[in-house]
């Protein structure tokens, strides 16, 4: 019996390109309905230097960009690559930019109970299309309660340490490996891609994955 084939991202939850990414790997797996996925997210930190308590999208974008407005030039490409997928980015609701480790967290925690994705999604869509402060406790409660979690225990965990250190680990260990740019897709440990690349890129690295997968020795 052959194992499903697992795929990881590589990813943070305010980066358009993996908002866009996420959707179009979807298609790609839709396009490959005899190949059975595994997909695994993982944690990255795309500006890790913005602290925990976030801060305005305005100084952000002036400390990144220069100004908001020359961010808005950069962006209009990447608007209109989510609208392309039937996404919103709508540049003008963002208005804090929150550091990304409490997202992660509630990921991992989604995934205990089989929904990282939706809770991935959830916090993506809240963010770029709702304008939502992913620095509001409120708010990350509100969001993984959606995607089925206990919202109590998860209020208790996020005020707590839990697996702050294995997120971090988990994000700086992308890096240490040479992941210096996302979304970045791994495809059965054997073929990685980088960049939001077209479903069809993307399902031609699943079919060569899989069969190369399907045909590893034994040990691995």
């Amino acid at each position: 019996m052959t194992s499903a084939l697992p795929i990881e991202m590589v990813s943070d939850v305010v980066c358009p390109w993996c908002f866009i990414g996420k959707h179009r790997l979807e298609k790609a797996i839709a396009l490959r309905p005899d190949t059975a996925v595994e997909v695994r997210f993982w944690p990255y930190f795309l500006n890790p230097w913005v602290p925990r308590e976030g801060i305005s999208r305005k100084d952000y974008l002036t400390t990144k960009f220069g100004s908001p407005e020359r961010y808005r030039s950069i962006a209009q490409r990447v608007a209109q690559a989510a609208a392309a997928e039937g996404l919103s980015y709508n540049l003008d609701n963002i208005k804090r930019q929150p550091n990304t480790l409490d997202c992660h967290r509630l990921i991992l925690w989604g995934g205990e109970i089989g929904h990282a994705a939706d809770m991935k999604q959830r916090l993506m869509d809240l963010y770029f299309t709702e304008g939502g402060d992913l620095t509001d406790r409120d708010a990350l409660v509100q969001a993984a309660a959606a995607c089925g979690l206990d919202a109590e225990r998860v209020r208790a965990r996020l005020a707590s340490g839990d697996d702050v250190e294995r997120v971090t680990r988990e994000a700086n260990a992308a890096k240490e490996a040479g992941i210096d740019g996302v979304p970045c897709f791994i495809f059965g440990s054997r073929i990685a891609v980088q960049g939001a690349q077209t479903p069809e890129h993307l399902a031609q690295a699943i079919e060569r994955a899989a069969n190369e997968y399907a045909n590893r020795p034994a040990a691995e």
